[in-house]
This record gives C-alpha cells, sequence and structure tokens, in this order.
C-alpha cells in the first residue's frame, strides 16, 4: 500500500461515523496500484523515445515510483497534529517567535518539478509556545505535496492559527520554480517571494513590517 493509499485508510478508520463509509472506501478504491505507477512510467519513457527494457532504465519506474512516495510523504501526515503538543510556561513573553531560514524542498502542481526555497514563520503565543523544531516540521508536511507557493504560504499560517491560536502568525516564502529556471523562459535564479499573516500582524503595520525585516536580514 502507498503511502496515501495507507493515509486515506486510516482516514477512513477514523472518520467512516462521521463520513459515508461507501464514501470512504471509494477513495481507498480509486487508488492506483504501485505496479499500476511503475507500468505508467514505463508509458512516459516509451513516449518520449526509450527503450524501458534496456538495461539502464529496466529499475527506473521502481526507482522513480519509491522516489514519488519520498517527495510526496506529506499526504501521510497531518500538520495539525505535530503541533499539538504545547508548553505553557512562557514567563509573560509578549513578543514573536520568528523560525528564519527553514529550507525546502517542494514540487509545483503544474509541471511536478521542484520548488526550492526557504520559508519563514512567526507567531505571537497567546496560552503556550510549540518546540520550533514543530513549525520546521509543519513546513516540510506541506512541501511535501504538490501545490503553488501561494497556497503553500496560506496553508502553514492557517495550520498554526487553527493549532495554536495564537495572537497572530506571519509567513513569508522565497523560492526558486524550477518550471521557470530550465523549461519555458528558461530564467534561472529567479526568487518568487510570498506572504500572508493573521491577527496582531495583519492589525498592526508597524509589527508586519517588524517581521518582514527580521525574516529578510
Amino acid at each position: 500500500m502507498s503511502l496515501v493509499a495507507s493515509y486515506l485508510d486510516n482516514q477512513y478508520k477514523a472518520q467512516e461515523n462521521t463520513t459515508g463509509i461507501a464514501e470512504m472506501s471509494q477513495m481507498t478504491q480509486d487508488l492506483p496500484t504501485r505496479d499500476e505507477a511503475e507500468e505508467a512510467v514505463r508509458v512516459l519513457l516509451r513516449w518520449i523515445g526509450e527503450n524501458p527494457e534496456r538495461e539502464g532504465l529496466r529499475k527506473t519506474p521502481k526507482r522513480v515510483t519509491s522516489a514519488f512516495a519520498e517527495f510526496f510523504a506529506g499526504y501521510a501526515q497531518d500538520p495539525e497534529e505535530v503541533l499539538s503538543h504545547t508548553f505553557e510556561d512562557i514567563d509573560q513573553y509578549e513578543g514573536f517567535v520568528l523560525l528564519r531560514g527553514i529550507d525546502f524542498v517542494s514540487h509545483c502542481e503544474h509541471h511536478i518539478l521542484p520548488v526550492i526555497g526557504e520559508a519563514h514563520i512567526a507567531y505571537i503565543p497567546s496560552k503556550g509556545v510549540v518546540g520550533i523544531s514543530k513549525l520546521a516540521r509543519v513546513v516540510e508536511i506541506f512541501a511535501k505535496r504538490l501545490q503553488t507557493q501561494e497556497s503553500m504560504t496560506v496553508d502553514i499560517a492557517r495550520v498554526i492559527e487553527r493549532a495554536l491560536k495564537p495572537k497572530g502568525v506571519a509567513v513569508m516564502v522565497s523560492a526558486e520554480h524550477q518550471c521557470m529556471s530550465i523549461r519555458g523562459v528558461c530564467k534561472p535564479g529567479v526568487k518568487t517571494i510570498t506572504t500572508h499573516c493573521t491577527g496582531a500582524f495583519k492589525d498592526n503595520p508597524v509589527l508586519w513590517q517588524d517581521f518582514k525585516d527580521q525574516a529578510s536580514a
């Protein structure tokens, strides 16, 4: 069973009381098998004019499907669960917590080509703080899914807001898209920057500017 199939199967077991059993069962049944995925790779190899049976390519379908399972492992992980454990002893801390320069490698949903960059995350605790490694893990989970950079930026902010209920969240993502660097206009080195903020960061321009200055320092 693939990572995605395993995830959906677990969701089915957990949600069968609130979601139609037939509907959840259909979701898992409709997923291709590993053999079908490998055959799809062989089809693509033949489409470009290659022979998937030659020595150098014989194991490529298996390698590609294994790589996909690694690239897109985020579908099998719940970012909100990662943020579920907090520490409430913050001694009246009132500033924001900033993690700067969280490296990631994602894939765009349009061409399935790498998006390589870094994320900067800040939040203002209300009742407690989360382990800083958990914020990096949230970035990793969303990075290992197909998406646009814009949706990834918003998704990171929203899950932090839901899980931690902070006074505000700010996210900045800077990345180079290989779909622009190695194909199409072929302009390497161009960075795309996206931002999203909520709560105090949205309401207070000075605070929002402080975040941007520190994230870009």
